[in-house]
């Protein structure tokens, strides 16, 4: 088959899937300038703005991925109805992004980071969010609109920020909720070890390095072995899939209890890793719902990384660049 074909048609199953987006929603601001002198108050530097920028982060940089892959994605997460939110809100809109109702919480501030950039190096950043009980959803699993978007999309992405919105009682509420469906969604996750969640028996698991040694019971900072790693996340979690993403050395992936190996990094210059991991577990999502293999959709989520670690900020992948590459 030829390749623009090929392309065509997961195109049109990209555009014909359903996914819900569980996670920690942010609104990223980033204050961009130059600096030339450093203060005389105290001795950090001066920067003078040139732009001020808004754009989706954590969960809903996943959910902007997404949609610029042509699927979409209802995003629920914790929100307030606040000045934030408002921007959030429009932010969202221009992007086509759905933004869920049943996250709203009188008690949830909007999440902010605000990264201050001067000649493409991050100055600093300010956080502005509640505590992580403010933010929690498993009230959900009795909504009836809620359990409706679960049983009828094709996956189910957890989007764990370590913000609060994924809890123990949701991620088992929404076990239960699918294991008597004809047609149960995939259940993904970007995990957090450091929260202790029950994580056992997902679809899809994508840790990075650290996040991986972790779960394997091992410091972050140790050598990675492949096999060893593997086989304990495996015997801990029991996923169906694994992809482990290691940066510079490429990504490692396991399918079925196995390891199957490393591919190499597909980046040829990096200027900035801010929302590779949302880029890559967005991709992986779609392309193995649309009923891809685990190797040809890590292939996929490779290349993408490659190149939205290319540009400056949390930029998504578009399906013309995926497809270019």
């Amino acid at each position: 088959m030829p390749i623009l074909s090929e392309n065509q048609a997961l195109a049109a199953k990209f555009a014909n899937l359903k996914i819900v987006i569980l996670g920690d929603i942010m609104l990223d601001h980033y204050i961009i300038g130059d600096s030339t002198r450093i203060s005389p108050e105290a001795p950090v530097p001066v920067v003078s703005v040139s732009k001020d920028s808004y754009v989706p982060g954590g969960a809903a940089n996943v959910a902007n991925n997404l949609v610029s892959l042509g699927t979409p994605v209802t995003l629920i997460g914790s929100y307030s109805e606040d000045q934030e939110s408002t921007r959030l809100k429009q932010v969202l809109a221009e992007r086509q992004i759905q933004l869920s109702h049943l996250g709203q919480k009188t008690e949830a501030t909007t999440i902010v980071k605000t990264r201050v950039v001067a000649q493409r190096q991050q100055v600093c950043r300010i956080d502005r969010e509640a505590k992580p009980a403010a933010y929690a959803l498993h009230h959900l699993l009795e909504n009836q609109e809620f359990i409706s978007l679960i049983l009828n999309a094709d996956a189910v992405l957890f989007s764990d920020y370590a913000k609060g919105v994924i809890t123990n009682e949701l991620i088992e509420g929404i076990h239960k909720m699918v294991a008597g469906s004809s047609k149960a969604p995939m259940l993904v996750v970007d995990p957090k070890p450091r929260r202790k969640l029950n994580l056992s028996g997902m679809s899809l698991m994508t840790p990075n390095r650290s996040e991986a040694l972790q779960m394997a019971g091992y410091d972050a900072n140790d050598d990675i072995d492949d096999e060893v790693v593997c086989k304990a996340i495996f015997k801990a979690y029991n996923p169906e899939k694994l992809v482990i993403t290691l940066g510079a050395d490429g990504m490692l992936l396991g399918e079925h209890g196995k390891m199957i190996g490393r591919i190499p990094t597909a980046a040829q210059e990096v200027f900035d890793v801010s929302g590779a991991g949302d880029t890559v577990v967005a991709v992986l999502t779609a392309s193995i719902a649309s009923g891809l293999p685990l190797e040809k959709a890590t292939f996929l989520a490779n290349k993408a990384a490659g190149i939205v670690v290319s540009h400056l900020g949390t930029t998504p992948i578009t399906r013309e660049e995926l497809f270019n590459a």
